[in-house]
């Protein structure tokens, strides 16, 4: 069973990390680091989504990897 976490914790990683890359890409350098330009909207549409898959995998993520740990 341990080794069926850890498959999952990998998957889940790579799949964590593409959507914090999606996220990423339309922000500029400034905005990044919290400089000017950073303007608050609301989420709508394909980013809320992105959004909310990204925080629901976090969970996932972090689950596991407390799972992992036990084993």
């Amino acid at each position: 069973m341990g080794t069926y976490l850890r498959i999952a914790l990998i998957i889940v990683s790579v799949t964590l990390t593409g959507l914090v890359l999606l996220q990423a890409k339309g922000g500029t350098l400034g905005g990044m680091f919290g400089g000017d330009g950073s303007i608050y909207q609301t989420r709508r549409g394909v980013e809320k989504s992105v959004f909310n898959m990204t925080v629901a995998f976090s969970v996932i993520f972090l689950t596991l990897a407390i799972l992992t740990v036990g084993k």
